[in-house]
């Protein structure tokens, strides 16, 4: 139970990081930790590039758009319900 809510401790300070720095408008900095893309979990106005609906980082319209994404740790993203390494069509 610890081990779990230290990985969402974890991913929601790296999400928290991350959207600070996304207040810019362009591609987000790749993050200093070990990352990969997780679509499908965002928060609208949180992403993190662009996508093929809009252009820049912190413009998603909708939350949990399919082609929207965000950096997480490496590892994290298979465990949050509903996300995906890969855009979903």
């Amino acid at each position: 139970m610890n081990a779990t809510r230290l990985l969402i401790g974890s991913t929601i300070a790296a999400m928290a990081s991350i959207a600070a720095s996304a207040a810019s408008a362009g591609p987000t900095a790749q993050p200093e930790f070990s990352f990969e893309k997780c679509f499908g979990v965002v928060k609208a106005g949180l992403n993190d590039c662009q996508t093929t609906s809009h252009s820049c980082a912190g413009t998603a319209t909708a939350d949990n758009q399919k082609d929207s994404w965000i950096y997480v740790p490496a590892g994290t993203c298979t465990k949050i319900t509903g996300a995906s390494t890969q855009p979903k069509a």
